[in-house]
């Protein structure tokens, strides 16, 4: 269980957490939310030790191994492989104490059953499927077995990124912590990981801006709002039916105290003056001085923008006739391609990382010559292309307005001003360099160049990469506007199925319609990634230098141990299920404690008995909170 209680964090100057209580009970799987900059990454680095609290103390279950994926990746000549083994700190560590002990130039007995126990703990912490899981999750973040044993220091930013990833999730934790962990993944991998993370047995606290990835992973949703953390029981599709019931209860009691503040407002203004009114007038205003201000519901998108029409009249924008695409003529990614692009074309590239999406991408924009065959483009054409390095052609020493006035001369200030805004580029921001922007403030500028160039046909490659849930959604509400043709490789699944009407398939060096959904492609991506996980494992298991003692023996030292924790395991079910069932009914009760029915002359009784019941629950809670610790720590000490 992660508790924090009374807690106060800051960045600098800024309140970023103000005196919150909160409780994460063990293996749910928790998504982090809120706005770019409101404190999610801070609050890892808090549980990790990092970070300290102003004020009140954060709670952690005794021993817990924390796990987290590494910003920097060491320039190291060791083998991926290895690189990821080393995750499993424990594993090396038994592994080193038996090859130490079987090696020992003497044989006596005190020597042998130290190898016994060795080889005990060794087979407890499931060291004889260790390489097998390092080849699962290679394979499955989509390194190919041949590049497994390749250097460290030979791969690039983004691969070795996933490496770091790699080496968190063979780490056999208690708690593991995932900030982003989509951003460097194509969909494939993601739909991998998705898979990976549902039979994780540990508590998960994921922070990311893809929808559809909470929505298949998470059972809880923790929401940064004003300095405060609000938990929300179920995914985020759930969440967002609870939000936005709780905004329109907000708004509504809102206005009525809007009115109430005017009545009593003018009666002040009016009478104030008059003698015979004046002590009431006195009474009314001190009565607002009192009150307690009800903030309006805000969920307005700060983006407002849209993809002007294109004013092609062609029928076919692009073809490909007869051509070899890739980088050498002996051996072409992708062999013979005959394909073309209508005005009315709606896209989505499908393929496993490498196959060749990019490759075809290029090669249709026209920034990859064909080795062979021929490129036939409508007269006039205009491409909008967003690459997935496209945040790299930015020039960091211009503003945002500067790059628009380097696309258009003529226009006026003001008019790229009123355009800058729709992307949440306002005022002083517009003016500055870039150099200090965001990742997600330097992709939003970027697609704010190619809106503005009104293209006829989008090719989006990763156009999500940065961007947090607000803007996805008005990127994606834009595209569904949009009357061009459009090609779009994304690995958030919400975009792609909201504004692509058919999908290509591009694997094993050929581009084939795939007759299916996203779900589909899901069991695709699956399964074949089963088929090679499991002869990567044969290969794995059989480089092993260890041998596996009697599994008997294992078996009914396992059963022991189970039937030594059954009571305890038992009683902190029922604990959780009580801690759930009260959680339920103190969130209806806060839910009708906000509504304006609860202060009605006629509900009085069921108030007070509504305030009563409150306390009653969180006596209750915290009781039970304690129980559960206990049996936690007695837990720890059978393990």
């Amino acid at each position: 269980m992660i508790r924090l209680d009374r807690l106060t964090l800051a960045r600098g100057a800024q309140i970023l957490l103000d005196d919150v209580s909160l409780m994460i009970h063990d293996r749910h799987k928790v998504g982090i939310i809120g706005a770019n900059g409101c404190g999610k990454t801070s609050l890892f680095a808090l549980l990790r030790g990092a970070l300290s609290p102003e004020s009140g103390e954060i709670l952690l279950p005794k021993q817990a191994v924390i796990a987290h994926v590494a910003q920097e990746t060491p320039n190291v000549a060791a083998s991926a492989f290895d690189y990821v083994l080393d995750g499993d700190r424990e594993w090396r560590v038994v592994e080193a104490a038996i090859a130490r002990l079987q090696n020992a130039a003497h044989d006596s007995h005190d020597d042998g059953h130290a190898l016994a126990e060795w080889h005990h703990r060794f087979e407890a912490i499931d060291g004889y499927r260790a390489r097998a899981r390092v080849s699962e999750l290679l394979s499955g973040l989509g390194f190919v077995h041949t590049q497994h044993h390749d250097p460290v220091n030979t791969f690039s930013g983004g691969w070795r990124m996933r490496l770091n990833l790699a080496q968190a999730l063979m780490c056999r934790s208690d708690i593991l912590l995932l900030d982003e962990p989509t951003n460097h993944l194509d969909l494939d991998a993601v739909l991998w990981l998705e898979d990976w993370l549902r039979r994780y047995p540990g508590t998960l606290l994921l922070i990311t801006h893809d929808r559809d990835f909470l929505d298949s992973v998470v059972d809880t949703i923790i929401h940064f709002d004003q300095r405060s953390l609000k938990t929300y029981s179920g995914n985020y599709a759930q969440f967002e039916k609870e939000r936005a019931a709780a905004l329109a209860n907000q708004q509504a009691t809102f206005e009525k105290q809007q009115r109430t503040i005017a009545h009593l407002q003018s009666f002040v203004d009016r009478f104030r003056a008059k003698a015979t009114k004046a002590k009431q007038a006195q009474s009314r205003l001190r009565q607002l001085e009192k009150m307690t201000r009800i903030s309006a519901a805000h969920v307005d998108s700060p983006f407002s923008f849209s993809f002007p029409s294109g004013d092609s009249r062609a029928r076919q924008l692009l073809r490909l006739e007869d051509a070899d695409l890739g980088y050498h003529t002996e051996t072409p990614i992708l062999p013979d391609v005959e394909c073309g692009i209508l005005s009315d074309t709606r896209l989505g590239l499908l393929g496993p990382n490498g196959a060749g999406k990019s490759t075809l991408i290029k090669s249709l924009t026209g920034h990859l010559p064909l080795l062979r065959g021929t490129r036939h483009t409508a007269r006039d054409l205009r491409i909008g292309y967003f690459a997935q390095h496209q945040l790299d052609t930015l020039d960091p020493k211009a503003s945002a307005l500067l790059h628009l006035q380097r696309l258009d001369p003529e226009a006026r200030e003001q008019t790229l001003r009123d355009f800058l805004g729709g992307f949440a580029f306002h005022g002083d921001q517009a003016t500055q360099t870039i150099a200090s922007f965001s990742g997600g403030e330097r992709a939003r500028l970027a697609l704010a160049l190619i809106v503005y160039a009104r293209p006829q046909l989008l090719i989006l490659d990763e156009p999500t990469n940065h961007l947090d849930i607000e803007m996805r959604e008005a990127l994606t509400e834009a595209l569904q506007a949009y009357n061009g043709a459009l090609i779009v490789v994304a690995h958030d699944r919400h975009l792609l199925s909201a504004t692509v009407d058919e999908f290509w398939l591009v694997h094993q060096s050929r581009i084939t319609p795939f007759d299916g959904d996203l779900d589909d492609y899901r069991r695709f991506v699956l399964d074949h990634l089963r088929d090679e996980t499991n002869a990567s494992n044969l290969e794995a298991t059989e480089s092993g230098s260890l041998a596996a003692p009697d599994r008997k023996a294992q078996k009914r030292r396992d059963a022991e141990a189970r039937q030594r924790r059954a009571p305890f395991v038992k009683r902190q079910n029922g604990i959780e299920k009580k801690l759930e069932t009260l959680a339920s009914e103190r969130t209806a009760l806060e839910h009708w404690l906000a509504s304006p029915e609860a202060y009605l002359d006629n509900a009085k009784t069921r108030l007070t008995t509504a305030l009563a019941r409150q306390r009653e629950i969180a006596k209750t809670t915290e009781a039970l909170e304690t129980e559960w610790l206990e049996v936690a720590e007695a837990l720890n000490e059978l393990d």
